[in-house]
C-alpha cells in the first residue's frame, strides 16, 4: 500500500482516538480563520487528488466554514400567511446539503474561478468545515491539460449553483443505475410528466 492508502484508512475510523484529537485540534484553528479563505494545500491530499486536485498551477484550494443546522424560513415577525400547512417556520431542511452549500459560497466568492469538486474537512458542534477544489479556466496550465480543460468550455460557468457538481447531482438525486430510474432525464418531475403525458402526434410511427 502507498501512503495515501494508509491515509485513507486512518479516515475511515473517524472516532478513533488520534482523528478525534485532530478534528479538535483543526476545527479550533480553522474556527480563528475567516469564514471563505484559500488553503496553501489540500488538508486531505489523498482525497483530494481522488476528487480531482493536482498540485499544479491553476489548481487551488478554498476551505468554507457553514454554520450547521436545518433553513429557517425567512419570515417577517414569523408570521406566515395562508393555509396552515404553510405556517411552519422552525424545523424546515434545505433540500441541498452543507457540502452543496459550501461550493456555492466559494463560487459566488470567486467568479472567475470553477468548482470541480469539494470534500468534508472536519466539523464541531457549531460549524462545519470543508474544502472547495477550484480550478482557473483562464490559465494555459488548465487549458492544455487533455484530462482537465473540459471544465474551461462555458456551458461549466458556476456549475455549483445549477447543481451540477458531484454534491448537487448527489441531492437532485441522479445517478446511473436501477436505483436511480425515478430521476432519469433531469429530475423527479421531468420524469413522472413524461411518463405521464399523452402524446397524440398527427403522424405516429
Amino acid at each position: 500500500m502507498g501512503a495515501y492508502k494508509y491515509v485513507e484508512e486512518l479516515y475511515k475510523k473517524k472516532q478513533s482516538d488520534v482523528l478525534r484529537f485532530l478534528f479538535r485540534v483543526r476545527s479550533w484553528q480553522f474556527r480563528q480563520l475567516a469564514a471563505i479563505h484559500r488553503a496553501t494545500r489540500p488538508t486531505r491530499p489523498d482525497k483530494a487528488r481522488r476528487l480531482g486536485y493536482k498540485a499544479k498551477q491553476g489548481v487551488c484550494i478554498y476551505r468554507v466554514r457553514i454554520r450547521r443546522g436545518g433553513r429557517k424560513r425567512p419570515i417577517a415577525k414569523g408570521q406566515a400567511y395562508g393555509k396552515p400547512s404553510t405556517h411552519g417556520i422552525n424545523e424546515l431542511k434545505f433540500q441541498r446539503s452543507l457540502r452543496s452549500k459550501a461550493e456555492e459560497r466559494v463560487g459566488r466568492r470567486c467568479g472567475n474561478l470553477r468548482v470541480l469538486n469539494s470534500y468534508w474537512v472536519c466539523q464541531d458542534s457549531t460549524y462545519k468545515f470543508f474544502e472547495v477544489i477550484c480550478v482557473d479556466p483562464s490559465h494555459k496550465a488548465v487549458r492544455l491539460d487533455p484530462r482537465l480543460n473540459w471544465i474551461v468550455k462555458p456551458v461549466h460557468k458556476h456549475r455549483e449553483l445549477r447543481a451540477n457538481t458531484a454534491a448537487g447531482r448527489k441531492n437532485r438525486g441522479i445517478g446511473k443505475g436501477h436505483g436511480f430510474n425515478k430521476t432519469q432525464g433531469g429530475s423527479l418531475r421531468k420524469n413522472w410528466k413524461r411518463r405521464n403525458t399523452l402524446s397524440l402526434r398527427r403522424y405516429r410511427s
